[in-house]
């Protein structure tokens, strides 16, 4: 089989003349920039009726994961995160001493009861 020279060959289906420049009609947008506390800035576009309030205050930043704000000399600041509580720590939060307690004395009799242990 001879290989010859295919122009189609590798190209999309109605891609037209290749080199074409202009690939359809490119919507207005503005660019908005963020930056995080380290100084990196991420570039958003958003289209350009879009109202000024439904464009973000803040963003995670692609390149540190911190937040970004678009204030570039006052970054917003890494949130503190809450460590992890255990079930005992919220039960803690909900009930006084005296409560556990009474809870405590009450289901130990209530065991007792069932087990015929008085």
């Amino acid at each position: 089989m001879a290989t010859g020279g295919n122009a189609i060959r590798g190209t999309r289906v109605g891609a037209g003349p290749m080199g074409e420049q202009d690939h359809g009609f490119h919507a207005d947008r503005v660019a908005v920039s963020y930056w995080d506390a380290l100084g990196n800035e991420t570039v958003r576009y958003f289209a350009a009726g879009i109202p000024e309030e439904e464009i973000p205050e803040t963003i995670d930043s692609p390149h540190s994961g911190l937040p970004a704000g678009r204030d570039k000399e006052n970054p917003p600041a890494v949130a503190k995160t809450e460590p992890y509580k255990t079930h005992l720590a919220y039960v803690k939060e909900r009930r006084t001493e005296e409560e556990a307690v009474a809870l405590l004395d009450d289901a130990l009799k209530q065991l007792r009861d069932r087990r015929g242990q008085s």
